[in-house]
């Protein structure tokens, strides 16, 4: 069946929205940066939604849906985890004549959301007519690397000449080839040379990008500055392992994307994000690059950084708390403990070709090493450690999920790594004398019972 594209003005008109699940929160900004009155039924929201019920942008209605909650409906948006609610939406919208998206619900959409590029006035919407949301995805990646910030300008003033020419008199065959001719590829050249001599355009904004570190995933170990500057941006750039919590601290207005790498999976190449900052800092006011942890810690900032400097972008680095502090916080423990500890080593557990590159034959019986993204294979970490000249019987700590409501703390040795079972990423292992502090202040009452005894004892640190 063929979709009919259309550009719809919501200016003032009321959506319905049934849900208030991460669904629904999903599907609300957009209708709102459309200028929408936003009507929510749900008995309960998310804390986003229900941030947007304060601040007055939303109404909610706190029940389960009924017939007459689409009175005065323009639109419906039916996002709730019941299918069955979710088709007695679509049924009772089209009974009134209105026209409904079920989402992911291809059997009860009158519509679909399309993945949309937009620059100013310039908007591309995608559809794969709902067979494939990653290629529309996919493709609004490429198309935002392809067409610059530029376009804003461009668009501006193409809509100016049109408006000149139709008040010279009503429109010809000349007006509309001239018109053709102002929107070809070679005038668009010729005006990018022209602006270009000139100087930036006044109505084109300079950004400054924010390289901002979102901690661990509680939003409350933001700093003031980060927690200010999501509200501020215009843009947000972020990576797969910052917390829903720590996104939903970003202005409703903002647009977000996810760059993201998880378990090997990459949305979008280094250079390819480096490219996006470029070009969004020079049509955006705030852009915002939104790294797990600190920025500066383990995560590319130095490639994005030489970028943005190539391109004479200004740039900030607003630093977070890095998982080593958090996990260190997280298993009680101090990673400078004076009495066994006096230096820290930070480093990465890689399985690349430059693996052997990693020289831990420099630590010392004083050395802190904490190690992030350990992998699944403990008993690995276990034998390059081993090989590094670390004695078994050396105290670790695991730490999954610092900081979050899954976070799990496990105590153990380099020897009996190899034993341990794997915790869920992200995890971070700390090796070294003051893994042992926590566990024999506890007392030996926790070496001979309990669910998680470690497996050998740690040596004395006295």
């Amino acid at each position: 069946m063929s979709l009919f594209p259309i550009f719809v003005k919501l200016e003032g008109r009321l959506v319905v929205v049934i849900g208030g699940g991460s669904v629904a929160e999903g599907k609300i900004p957009s209708v709102l940066s459309a200028g929408a009155r936003v009507r929510l039924v749900a008995p309960s929201v998310t804390p986003q939604i229900a941030e947007w019920v304060r601040l007055g942008k939303i109404d909610w209605l706190p029940k389960e849906f009924e017939a007459a909650d689409l009175n005065g409906a323009f639109l419906v948006i039916a996002a709730t985890s019941a299918p069955g609610v979710n088709e007695a939406v679509f049924r009772e919208a089209e009974a009134r004549g209105l026209l409904c998206n079920a989402v992911d619900d291809i059997e009860h959409c009158h519509f679909y959301y399309g993945a949309v590029v937009q620059r100013g006035d310039l908007q591309i919407a995608i559809s794969t007519n709902g067979n494939s949301p990653a290629l529309a995805q996919r493709l609004r990646k490429e198309l935002e690397l392809e067409l610059g910030p530029e376009y804003e300008v461009w668009v501006q003033w193409l809509g100016a000449a049109r408006e000149a020419l139709r008040a010279r008199g009503p429109s010809s065959e000349t007006t509309k080839k001239l018109l053709h001719v102002l929107a070809s590829r070679p005038m668009f050249q010729e005006f990018l040379q022209s602006q270009s001599a000139a100087g930036p355009p006044r109505s084109r904004v300079t950004g400054r990008v924010y390289l901002i570190g979102a901690g661990l995933g509680d939003p409350e170990l933001l700093t003031l500055k980060a927690a200010r500057l999501l509200q501020q941006a215009d843009v947000v750039l972020h990576d797969s392992l910052v917390s829903r919590d720590v996104l939903a601290r970003i202005s409703t207005r903002a647009e977000v994307i996810d760059v993201g790498k998880r378990c090997g999976r990459k949305l979008l190449t280094q250079d390819e994000i480096n490219a996006l900052l470029v070009s969004y800092a020079a049509s955006r006011q705030v852009v915002v690059r939104l790294k797990g942890g600190d920025p500066s810690i383990f995560g590319r900032a130095g490639e994005e950084l030489e970028a943005l400097r190539k391109a004479s972008v200004e740039f900030e680095v607003v630093p977070g708390v890095t998982a080593a502090l958090g996990a260190a916080a997280a298993a009680g423990i101090s990673l400078t403990d004076r009495r066994v500890a006096s230096q820290v080593l930070l480093s990465t557990f890689s399985r690349g070709l430059d693996a052997n590159a990693m020289d831990w034959g420099c630590l010392t019986p004083a050395t802190t090493l904490v190690l992030y993204m350990p992998g699944p294979d403990y008993a690995e970490v276990a034998r390059r450690l081993a090989e590094a000249g670390l004695a078994a019987d050396l105290p670790c700590v695991i730490v999954s999920g610092a900081s979050g409501s899954q976070q799990q703390v496990r105590w153990s040795s380099v020897g009996a790594l190899s034993a341990q079972e794997e915790l869920p990423a992200p995890a971070l292992m700390i090796v070294g004398r003051v893994a042992a502090q926590q566990i024999r202040e506890i007392g030996e009452a926790f070496w001979r019972s309990g669910p998680n005894a470690p497996a050998s004892r740690p040596v004395s640190v006295s």
